[in-house]
């Protein structure tokens, strides 16, 4: 069982044909975003080229006036992570129907600044970590090596140390 933002659910099992299986996982969140009214202009879903490449999966949408984004990157691969995307936003979308929850709380539970992906590619940068990478051990080393050197009690610019402070936040909270 894999438990996700307190939903829990079976854990993918997958033989074959994983990116007839990514499809399939982008349809069913469109499906379940359209139950809302959303239209499927409305949804953005990268696929990626090889399904069982290591890689984050996430959904974006918008609704009500808010950018929503949900992504995750811990599972084992580009599929698992687009599974658990899939399951997380269709359990959310059921709790609406059933009404345990408003609209208004699903959007403001998922709701992101617009551009976030391009702020954690130039996160990443600042913190001199490889524009893909999503190990949180790496990313916190790179962090603490910076914000001690660029401290401002270890004579370091303060809106340097702030941005580097900012950076691994954004990155922080898009793999935790």
């Amino acid at each position: 069982m894999i438990q996700v933002k307190e939903h829990e659910f079976k854990e993918l099992t997958v033989t074959s044909s994983a990116s007839r299986r990514a499809v399939l996982f982008q349809n069913n969140i469109i499906a379940a975003l359209k139950k809302l009214g959303l239209h499927e202009d409305d949804v953005e879903i990268k696929l990626e080229r090889l399904a069982i490449r290591r890689a984050p999966a996430s959904a974006e949408w918008y609704m009500d006036g808010y950018y929503c984004h949900f992504s995750y990157s811990t599972a084992k691969n580009f599929l698992h992570n687009l599974y658990i995307v899939s399951k997380v936003i269709e359990l959310e979308v059921e709790n609406i129907l059933a009404e345990k929850q408003t609209r208004i709380e699903f959007a403001e539970k998922f709701a992101e600044e617009q551009g976030i992906e391009k702020r954690r590619k130039q996160a990443r940068k600042l913190l001199g970590v490889p524009s893909d990478c999503i190990d949180l051990d790496v990313i916190n080393r790179a962090y603490k090596k910076l914000a001690k050197s660029h401290h401002p009690d270890m004579g370091g610019d303060m809106e340097t140390f702030k941005e580097i402070n900012t950076a691994h936040k954004i990155l922080k909270k898009e793999l935790e």
